[in-house]
């Protein structure tokens, strides 16, 4: 009889928590992205592609490693080994032990990847109130509703609705799920300037750097599309002919 009571109590308490619960994690679901790269045949926009990298390396770069791309990756974006070089030198590497068994730091190299703006996770969460950034190699793939998701992120921004209160520290997401997250909106228009004459508004950054990061989670996807296609194009063909020579077996036998 205790146990029976008891299972009820605790059934009773699940049914109840259960709403509390998907509260906490509630958030909108991200519209479509409408992005290049997206849909069977999408490819990478190149010129979106190396804004977002600027993006990526202006902004992001601050609080947000990207430990799985090497530099001299940079080149399937269009950049040449000359630029791919520059960009690289630009970052200081930890290198060794030299003769004397020390580390030391030197100029990156096209080989080199990019290197976390931490040494370790303690330093990211204690310039970070205790949040932790996380890498972007692959946040695209790591995501639900990952390109959507990242782009409706960084443009989701708002003030809270009357009579919702966010934590201290906290900023009112609507794509986030619990619609409060530690990263402040960091995007803002015209706080760039793109080469290629493209106006700098948040809305364009958002899509630029969620290209980059789809490209740099995902490299291989417009090769891989391609013989994709190419698989299907061969079967058809394939089936085709199959069906043809089958025909010609049996074309004297009577059915």
């Amino acid at each position: 009889m205790i146990r029976t009571l008891s299972a009820a109590a605790l059934a009773l308490g699940l049914l109840f928590a259960a709403p509390a619960a998907r509260a906490a994690g509630e958030y909108d679901v991200p519209p479509p992205a409408n992005l290049s790269f997206q849909g069977i045949f999408g490819t990478f926009d190149r010129p979106a592609a190396q804004r977002g990298l600027q993006v990526y390396r202006q902004v992001c770069a601050n609080c947000h490693g990207l430990r799985l791309v090497a530099f001299r990756n940079l080149r399937a974006l269009g950049l040449t080994e000359a630029q791919v070089a520059a960009i690289a030198a630009e970052y200081q590497i930890a290198d060794g032990p030299n003769d004397e068994g020390q580390m030391f730091q030197r100029p990156g190299r096209a080989s080199d990847r990019f290197p976390s703006p931490f040494p370790n996770e303690r330093a990211a969460r204690a310039a970070n109130n205790g949040a932790y950034p996380p890498d972007l190699s692959v946040m695209t793939k790591a995501r639900h509703y990952g390109a959507n998701y990242i782009r409706a992120l960084l443009t989701g921004y708002q003030d809270p609705p009357p009579g919702v209160e966010v934590a201290e520290g906290m900023h009112y997401n609507r794509y986030f799920p619990g619609r409060q997250i530690a990263m402040a909106n960091v995007l803002f228009d015209d706080m760039m300037e793109f080469a290629d004459g493209t106006r700098a508004t948040a809305e364009q950054m958002a899509s630029d750097v969620t290209t980059f990061l789809a490209w740099a989670a995902e490299p291989e996807m417009e090769q891989r599309r391609q013989m994709g296609v190419r698989v299907i194009l061969f079967l058809l063909i394939l089936g085709g002919l199959t069906y043809a020579v089958k025909r010609r077996v049996w074309a004297d036998v009577k059915h």
